[in-house]
């Protein structure tokens, strides 16, 4: 493929992302707790937790670490199931009022993340010869946002606390992070789930 239209790919995913798995998230987290709608902050609350993945992914790929492009792929899958997963939450969204603008544009969100999670999903299984051949042209591509983002909080770490934020900080909390995640990842998955199955309850 050649570089000009993937880079656009690479960068259009990344769009989409600021937008359906950031922005509005974020958005709508702020207007359900305003609103004080208990079921939608209780699913954005688990959807916050786990696409923290994406923040992980971004501080790896700022140091070109090959593990950035792994979570990258698994980041947009477990982010759609966090969203679709739990019973409860899906009933009492189901039993919400279309006429509530709040629940409407929640239940159309969910399937926007999805579609947004499919396109994800496949440019990242694109990107994975990138774990072992860090130097493609294809790799630096998915390298741009990041680093771009990177020279940005640079700036605004010197001015805040005169400190120094370089590529390899960037790396070393995101590794820190990653292990946090997995951690609580796999305590839910071993101590949660068989506990109290697909109900959210107080995730």
């Amino acid at each position: 493929m050649p570089d000009l239209p993937y880079r656009s790919l690479v960068w259009l995913t990344y769009r989409l992302g600021a937008t359906f798995a950031l922005g509005l998230p974020l958005v709508l987290l702020i207007w359900a707790a305003v609103r004080r709608e208990a079921v939608i902050n209780r699913l954005l609350g688990i959807y916050w937790k786990v696409a923290s993945l994406l923040v992980i992914t971004l501080l790896l790929l700022t140091d070109q670490r090959p593990l950035g492009y792994i979570t990258a792929l698994l980041a947009p899958v477990l982010m759609t199931i966090s969203v679709w997963f739990w019973v409860d939450l899906n009933e009492e969204l189901a039993d919400g009022s279309l006429r509530n603008p709040l629940t409407l544009t929640v239940r159309l969100w969910r399937w926007a993340l999805s579609g947004f999670s499919v396109i994800a999903t496949a440019m990242a299984i694109s990107s994975l010869s990138c774990v072992t051949a860090l130097q493609g042209s294809d790799c630096k591509a998915w390298l741009e946002a990041p680093q771009g983002l990177h020279r940005v909080l640079e700036r605004v770490f010197d001015f805040l606390f005169g400190g120094d934020w370089n590529e390899a900080v960037a790396a070393f909390f995101g590794y820190v992070m990653l292990v946090a995640y997995v951690v609580g990842l796999l305590q839910w998955l071993l101590v949660r789930l068989p506990r109290q199955g697909r109900v959210a309850g107080e995730f």
